[in-house]
């Protein structure tokens, strides 16, 4: 019986892997290094597992728009990674007419992660996390500020710090697997909060910030975009 059992869990491991393998290998560019990168379209498509602990992960993608990552890491505590990708604005916040984001995400049940924008402004002086969907325990930086609608969705802030920037996390009230979101309403609104001035936007990026993920979840973005003018 314990024999029967352990093929049937390796089988199953083999299974998981070579369907990783066959996603990978069937996209248009596809990389398990740490560090993976690729450009398309105006964007960048990174792995990125910065975190400790970490386990494997391969990103893969047609487009900027349609990727997704398979990855396998403990369920240790810390965030592993945040694969994702992005788009330059460089932009002063005054100036942009408009700056929104509009998605498209199959995600996992199961593990501890977000889906979540990472925008960047004030020359990485500013971090400003939109958290689409959570699972698991996972948590934002900071005490909670309040709960605002703003747009297009209503969402739980909280403010606070990494030690190395202003971080404000907008944890939207239910989780999302699709949307837009008009991203320039929500800057305007700590801008008016006086928590930032006229700062310069820098990135917009989209992706899974994982903190586990143990035995494998698959996580793919349908499709993504961000416009601005």
């Amino acid at each position: 019986m314990k024999i029967v059992r352990a093929f049937v869990v390796v089988l199953a491991a083999a299974l998981t892997v070579s369907l990783v393998a066959g996603t990978a290998s069937a996209a248009t560019w596809s990389s398990s290094d740490r560090w993976g990168t690729w450009s398309n379209g105006g964007y960048t498509v990174r792995n990125n597992i910065w975190g400790n602990g970490y386990g494997p992960q391969t990103v893969w993608a047609n487009s900027y728009s349609n990727w997704g990552v398979w990855a396998n890491h403990p369920n240790t505590g810390g965030i592993k990674a945040y694969p994702h990708s992005e788009r330059q604005v460089n932009r002063r916040l005054g100036s942009l007419g408009s700056l929104s984001s509009s998605f498209n995400v199959s995600y996992p049940n199961s593990g501890a992660y977000t889906t979540a924008y990472d925008i960047w402004a004030g020359n990485n002086a500013y971090e400003i996390m939109l958290w689409m969907n959570k699972v698991g325990p996972v948590g934002p930086i900071g005490a909670r500020e309040t709960t605002v609608s703003v747009g297009g969705h209503t969402w739980d802030v909280h403010r606070g710090s990494n030690g190395a920037n202003q971080v404000f996390s907008f944890v939207r009230t239910s989780n999302t697997g699709s949307g837009t979101v008009n991203i320039k309403a929500v800057m305007d609104w700590i801008r008016n909060r006086g928590w930032f001035g006229d700062v310069t936007v820098g990135s917009v990026q989209f992706g899974y910030e994982i903190t586990s993920s143990s035995g494998g979840l698959n996580f793919t973005t349908n499709s993504y975009s961000v416009s601005f003018g």
